[in-house]
């Protein structure tokens, strides 16, 4: 068993999936194994295996913000967002993904299309869009890649918190300042269309406004979280938070090339393929 570096014996369920990790071998939900596993336990299985994983030498370097999308919820069995760490060996910017993207070691992997922002300053959640916006560095559109340890995507919310938010992988596209184009941001984050595609067929479309009204109120919602639950490390600045799926999650596998279009919104599409 696993043991904390201050001495503490890590809850069973954090080392069980820090052995799963990068193993492709999927488990039964914690919640049909372990009776009353809810939410709050989960996050102190994701707080334990991010020492685990800072412990062996990873970084952790900001958050992902999982369900988002309300247009995703029924599919899902969710009824609200939840959050997890992203890291150092998971964050990887598309421009360096030119020999593809490995998918070995991930089960049932999945793509998200997201927007990201690197943070300069903490945001709160009783802050205006213009007030966020003032903390943010830079936008980015990515894909995030999510895997699910539970057979067939089946699993409750608290079964994604401790299994780490479900994240493999972060991709970004270029890191857009926000100086200087405020006014732009404001006016067209909220309001994005985006086109999803694979191998030249489209396969979905969102809108901004997916994410829990867009991706402002996202980063918005995240600082409420944080703020409500002093056990977990608030959001300061130098993070990167990725503020979850602007389509649904499709499956994904070698060989593929996955595309983006976006309208109404000064950021470039992006692609990515798989090895």
């Amino acid at each position: 068993m696993a043991t904390m570096t201050d001495g503490a014996t890590f809850d069973p369920v954090a080392d069980e999936v820090l052995a799963l990790l990068g193993s492709s071998r999927q488990v039964e939900p914690f919640t049909a194994r372990h009776g009353e596993f809810g939410l709050e336990r989960a996050y102190r299985v994701a707080a334990q295996l991010r020492q685990a994983r800072e412990d062996r030498g990873e970084r952790a370097i900001g958050r992902k913000i999982g369900f988002t999308n309300r247009t995703i919820w029924a599919e899902y069995g969710v009824a609200a967002p939840i959050w997890g760490h992203v890291y150092d060996g998971t964050v990887l910017d598309l421009d360096d993904c030119t020999q593809g993207v490995p998918l070995a070691g991930l089960p049932e992997p999945r793509i998200e299309p997201e927007i990201a922002f690197g943070l300069s300053a903490p945001p709160a959640a009783d802050m205006t869009d213009a007030e966020l916006l003032g903390c943010i560095h830079w936008v980015a559109h990515g894909f995030e890649i999510v895997q699910s340890i539970f057979p067939g995507w089946k699993f409750a919310a608290a079964d994604t918190v401790a299994a780490g938010g479900l994240h493999a992988a972060l991709l970004l596209g270029p890191r857009q300042p926000v100086a200087g184009r405020e006014a732009d941001w404001l006016r067209d984050l909220p309001r994005f269309d985006i086109a999803l595609s694979c191998n030249g067929k489209q396969v979905d479309r969102g809108h901004a406004g997916n994410v829990l009204g867009g991706p402002l109120s996202a980063l918005a919602h995240l600082a409420g979280v944080l703020e409500a639950d002093p056990e977990q490390p608030p959001l300061v600045a130098g993070e990167i938070v990725t503020t979850g799926t602007l389509t649904r999650a499709m499956p994904v596998a070698g060989g593929q090339t996955w595309r983006t279009e976006l309208t109404g919104i000064d950021l470039d599409g992006i692609a990515v393929e798989f090895a």
